[in-house]
């Protein structure tokens, strides 16, 4: 396993390391959650990550807590991350998991620093922060509270339930900053959620995160990701998967159809041939081109999906925006009054 080198890429130079072999301490647990997975606990000498300016992103700043992901969705684009530590990109990604133990007190002394002028920080967009590790780490915590002593503007972008363990941190850091939180919820099929993302919450239960988050007061969005060509994208599952997203009162669902970076690629072709052969030969000739699914598939599944959107009353967000959390105004007669939550 290389760590020595490990930056944002395979070529990254030894003095951009992100930490190094002597700050790794590598552990099993043997409880039932957590049986086949090995932790790699390690010391991270820098947690803001820089986005590349050729990205499609519309963020510049990151925060990865971890790398490698419990959630196993088998075509998760950051498998090939696993790859620049020489390890596998496929079960390897799911299983063994890099911890960045030092995330919450690194982040803090990096927000104070001079240097920093406050931008925003987007998580959850390579690996989620909420996967199952997190449970056991609780590196999270630690991070909400020295991005809301800093008053610094974050979004969320989660599968996993566990969010709402720090719904009180959240709220706290919206009476500051403009917070926005995201679930992913691609489909409410259930028999294609437990062979391609068989790691996550069911979507009903991260529905039922965005109902509650609501509940609170805190406006979340769903990113209607991935549409998975073939298997979750006719008319009466487009339908089904945002009748859904807006009974759970969702504030906007954006769509985002499938797709396959290297990587992810093989390990997903790999799944498609064992569980869908007989559409193996469709998804070579739609993803012949690169990545990314054809212009006019994913302009019309973006239409179905604002349209059925309007219909039932939520409208589109633009994709990857942070969507902050409304502050409802005091009633008049009684003057100003702090909203609370919990």
């Amino acid at each position: 396993m290389r760590w020595d080198h490990l930056g944002d890429t395979p070529s990254a130079p030894a003095d951009t390391a992100l930490f190094g072999a002597d700050a790794v301490t590598t552990r099993t647990f043997d409880t039932p959650e957590f049986r086949g997975i090995t932790f790699h606990e390690v010391r991270a000498r820098s947690i803001l990550n820089r986005v590349p300016g050729a990205s499609r992103m519309p963020f510049e700043w990151t925060v990865n807590p971890y790398r490698g992901c419990t959630h196993a969705c088998v075509y998760c684009f950051a498998r090939k991350t696993h790859g620049y530590l020489d390890l596998d990109t496929g079960l390897g990604f799911d299983s063994q998991i890099v911890v960045k133990v030092n995330a919450p007190e690194l982040l803090t002394r990096q927000l104070a620093s001079r240097r920093w002028q406050g931008a925003h920080i987007a998580m959850g967009t390579n690996v989620d922060c909420y996967q199952r590790a997190e449970g056991r780490y609780r590196l999270m915590p630690g991070i909400l509270t020295a991005l809301r002593d800093r008053a610094n503007p974050f979004s969320l972008l989660t599968k996993g339930t566990l969010i709402l363990r720090d719904l009180e941190l959240l709220t706290q850091a919206a009476e500051v900053t403009e917070v926005g939180v995201s679930v992913s919820v691609g489909f409410t099929d259930e028999e294609l959620w437990r062979t391609i993302e068989p790691g996550t919450p069911a979507p009903h239960r991260r529905l039922d995160v965005v109902r509650t988050l609501g509940e609170h007061g805190i406006g979340c969005g769903v990113l209607m990701a991935p549409v998975v060509p073939f298997l979750g994208d006719s008319p009466e599952q487009l339908r089904a998967t945002v009748r859904a997203i807006a009974e759970a009162g969702a504030v906007s669902v954006t769509p985002l159809v499938l797709h396959l970076r290297p990587g992810a690629r093989e390990w997903f072709m790999s799944w498609l041939a064992h569980h869908h052969p007989h559409l193996v030969a469709r998804y070579e000739r739609m993803y012949a081109g690169g990545a990314y699914a054809p212009t006019w598939y994913q302009r019309r599944i973006t239409r179905q999906v604002h349209e059925l959107a309007a219909e039932f009353g939520i409208g589109p967000a633009h994709r990857g925006a942070s969507r902050p959390i409304p502050r409802p105004s005091p009633e008049p007669s009684q003057g100003p009054e702090q909203l609370t939550l919990l």
